[in-house]
């Protein structure tokens, strides 16, 4: 017992250091921390997490992708222009989720080949898509090192690693070719391919190598591209297969090219339709393309037999050598051409829909297909008289409605998802991150109601003591400076916990706050600002001129909103700035999904690229106005929009005296959404982190409370109101520690189970969901606090009043920079680690929030 009362000793004292020296609040804002490690590395968010359930966590889907589709199945999917399309855009063409993407990126992969590569990787893994990855080298075949190739293992490994993806690796496809700059060169193409199939299959990234050639018909297409030239003579040698000194259509198309079976996993081959019509003009550039016409019927079927084009047969197919006899998967590349400035008998739907028709009914027939990408772009073909032509499916409606149809018809394709699926929904969610599990985040509650208790009744004793300390409130209208004060704390718990650096300011709002972040306490104190100077709003301009004012304020934030999404995308491409670190995050292992899902990289901006497309596509820019993308310092700002504006709907309520109907409402809407937790509303960011429904209930509190703050004082302040208070306090205080100690000294806290202190973090303190513990809680501490600093106000003011009360006045201004002074801490080479370099950013930041208001910087453009 006596190491009983030691500790509680100790912990009241941490909790009166913890008050006075401002950390009352924990994870004061909106979200997860960002990648950068620190000494603070596995703590959560601001508003967004507190700690670890000690339950079974929501897990995420096992990971463990295919690196291929089961037995008579084939994935499918389209080699989309990522410049002006994405996944999004082609699933709600397509009415459906395919199993495949391709795209095309340069190789080696500098600093843009890179971005394009996880770019397109979270927005396949958004839809559980395998990728291929076309690499297409942009210099010469022997300036490929081997380091090159080891960069390019690691980008496979990493998305592998953050995603479970399943990648195909295309490389330099079409290399039988002479239209592509590395084109027939056998001997540097198959020492290139074994480099880097070398490096990927030693590594951890599951990918498959694909050796993709081009349908042979035509070979050596010197007619159609110009002669061959300049070739060695070991190339010369190895082209010429027949033997006869020549390199001519009698040589074997694809066979010099070949790798060798130890560095090839799937074969692929590229055949394309481009409305040429006869079979041995299919290849030839030089034959004009006059007219659109639908294929032979029997063409696709003729290619695969390897007879479709040819001046001299081959003895056998390309599936039958390298796909069967080498028992290789086979991928397909493949599309079909219209020329809309051609006149011709067949229409669009018609030339696609008989060339995917028969390609269907080959995937039916040839069970070595197991994936087929089509081109989904419009592009110059030199085919076409370098004119642009279009190769979509989806594009129409009608034409896309039909290639589903019979893409669901023939019972071979896989729809989507066939890996894991790694949403920006998901990125949202994931920022719920949770605090260390290294210790009993449930003590750190008990002990902090314990010693606000202790200093609640500590602090009746002074103010009779030593009155002149108090607040000199005059009972006349306006600003609160107790809340002001309250608030500027709340939003350096923001800086603070969003700045990932090591120091005390982290320590005590990472650690030692209890169940309170700055979150809750941030929107229960806006509603209750906005609850008292609202009415001298009406009072001064009106009902109604208040409520247009209000709704300005709302569009406000909200083109506010937009611009700091908007600016921190352009920022994206300066140099030397690491916006990764806010528009991207990185899960811990300590969110809901558990350690399964640690390492995992969320896109929070979800198709911004396409914002940059002529003209930029609807889901782009639907994503973008209803705040579906955005940095993860930023999310709680589209809940403040939202609730702006409801606020003359709440308050023309209150006034009429019906503030018990808008709670009921209000309560009825918060039971909704726990009796059916995945209802959204909205689809917005802030809606995974802090869902509307639920967190309402602390705004329209905060605004009744505002409104009748006068006559809730007056009540609680007198005789009756005082002592219910304090037993209310302490009663809530005495439970916590009471069940604490049936779970530390191995009793039965009756009539409480045995098991209820183990149980009450996972049953009352999730945030999210703002269970019935932290809502008590927030009562609990604006009550404590407010009582304290009514107490204590002259000396409180004195020390800290210079700083938290400006900083509080203007707290949405400094929630908006907060966001920047993320980005360029995490953009400079700092030793994060370092206490003394934590310490003095944290201060500095600080200090420079406080001269910015001073100077009121930009104050006729950020919202205040």
């Amino acid at each position: 017992m006596r190491q009983l009362v030691a500790r509680i000793v100790a912990l009241l004292l941490v909790a009166g250091v913890v008050l006075l020296g401002g950390a009352l609040p924990a994870n004061a804002a909106t979200s997860a921390p960002t990648s950068t490690p620190t000494s603070t590395a596995t703590s959560g968010p601001t508003g967004t997490a507190t700690s670890t359930p000690t339950g079974t966590p929501t897990a995420t889907p096992p990971k463990g992708s295919a690196v291929g589709p089961a037995s008579g199945r084939t994935w499918f999917g389209p080699d989309l222009d990522w410049g002006s399309d994405a996944p999004d855009g082609y699933e709600g063409r397509l009415g459906a989720t395919p199993s495949m993407y391709g795209v095309e990126i340069a190789y080696p992969l500098d600093g843009g080949a890179q971005e394009q590569f996880l770019r397109s990787t979270r927005a396949a893994a958004a839809q559980g898509a395998v990728l291929v990855v076309s690499l297409v080298p942009d210099q010469s075949l022997e300036s490929l090192t081997t380091a090159d190739a080891r960069h390019a293992n690691t980008l496979f490994e990493r998305a592998h690693r953050q995603y479970d993806t399943q990648v195909l690796v295309r490389f330099a496809p079409q290399m039988n070719g002479t239209w592509v700059r590395w084109g027939q060169q056998p001997t540097q193409f198959v020492q290139a391919f074994r480099t880097l199939a070398r490096h990927v299959h030693a590594g951890k990234s599951d990918a498959r190598m694909v050796w993709s050639p081009s349908y042979g018909a035509g070979y050596p297409f010197g007619s159609s591209a110009g002669r061959l030239a300049d070739l060695s003579a070991t190339d010369t040698e190895k082209l010429d297969t027949n033997g006869d000194g020549q390199i001519t259509a009698a040589d074997d198309p694809y066979e010099p090219y070949w790798p060798g079976a130890s560095s090839v996993d799937w074969v692929g081959l590229s055949m394309f339709f481009f409305g040429k019509g006869k079979a041995t003009e299919a290849a030839g550039r030089d034959v004009p393309l006059t007219r659109n016409e639908v294929p032979a019927s029997d063409e696709v079927a003729q290619r695969f037999a390897e007879r479709w084009g040819y001046d001299q047969q081959q003895s056998r197919s390309f599936t039958d050598r390298f796909a069967v006899d080498r028992d290789r998967p086979l991928l397909l590349d493949t599309g079909a051409l219209y020329d809309r400035s051609l006149s011709g008998v067949a229409t669009e739907l018609a030339v696609k829909q008989a060339w995917w028709r028969q390609v269907i009914a080959e995937v039916r027939t040839t069970p070595e297909i197991r994936g087929v990408t089509f081109v989904e772009a419009e592009r110059r073909e030199p085919e076409a008289g370098n004119r642009v032509v279009d190769w979509r499916f989806t594009d129409a409606s009608r034409t896309a409605a039909s290639f589903r149809s019979d893409l669901e018809g023939a019972d071979r394709f896989v729809f989507g998802p066939v890996t894991d699926r790694v949403t920006a929904q998901q990125g949202a969610v994931a920022t719920n991150q949770q605090l260390d599990t290294g210790g009993d985040q449930m003590a750190w509650i008990v002990w902090l109601s314990a010693g606000l208790a202790l200093v609640f009744v500590v602090s009746g004793l002074v103010g009779r003591l030593v009155p002149s300390w108090r607040y000199p409130d005059d009972g006349k209208p306006g600003r609160d400076l107790r809340l002001d004060l309250f608030r500027g704390f709340i939003i350096l718990a923001v800086v603070i916990t969003h700045i990932e650096v090591a120091g005390p300011y982290s320590y005590l709002t990472l650690h030692a706050v209890g169940a309170i972040t700055g979150a809750e306490m941030f929107v229960f104190l806006s509603g209750m600002v906005l609850g008292m100077v609202y009415p001298l709003g009406i009072a001064r301009f009106g009902e109604w001129a208040s409520a247009i004012g209000a709704w300005k304020r709302a569009r406000k934030q909200y083109l506010v909103t937009l611009a700091v999404i908007l600016i921190v995308f352009a920022l994206s491409f300066v140099p030397l700035l690491d916006t990764d670190a806010i528009t991207t995050f990185t899960d811990r292992g300590t969110g809901l999904g558990g350690m399964q899902a640690e390492g995992r990289v969320y896109d929070l901006y979800p198709n911004a690229m396409q914002l940059l497309a002529y003209p930029p596509p609807w889901y782009a820019i639907r994503q973008f106005l209803l705040l579906e993308m955005g940095p993860w310092p930023f999310n709680i700002m589209g809940l403040f929009v939202v609730l702006s504006l409801f606020i003359p709907v709440f308050m023309w309520v209150i006034r009429r005296g019906y503030w018990w109907a808008l709670l009921v409402v209000s309560w009825a809407l918060y039971v909704f959404q726990a009796v059916n937790p995945d209802f959204k509303p909205l689809n917005s960011q802030f809606d995974a982190v802090f869902p509307l429904l639920t967190w309402q209930v602390v705004f329209t509190h905060g605004l009744v409370l505002g409104y009748y703050r006068r006559q809730i004082t007056r009540a609680l302040t007198g005789r009756l109101g005082k002592v219910l208070i304090g037993v209310l306090i302490c009663g809530y205080a005495a439970f916590l520690v009471y069940v604490w100690a049936g779970d530390r000294f191995d009793f039965t806290p009756v009539p409480f189970p045995a098991s209820m202190y183990q149980d009450l973090y996972n049953t009352a303190y999730q945030r999210v969901d703002l269970q019935w513990g932290r809502l008590v809680d927030i009562a609990f501490f604006a009550i404590v606090s407010y009582a304290i600093l009514t107490v204590f106000w002259k000396p409180v003011n004195a020390v800290i009043g210079w700083l938290w009360i400006p900083l509080g006045q203007a707290s949405l201004y400094v929630f908006v920079w907060q966001v920047f002074f993320a980005l360029v801490i995490a953009s400079l080479p700092l030793d994060y680690g370092n206490v003394w370099i934590g310490t003095a950013v944290h201060t500095a930041l600080i200090l420079l929030s406080w001269y910015m208001i001073r100077r009121k910087f930009l104050f006729s453009v950020i919202p205040r």
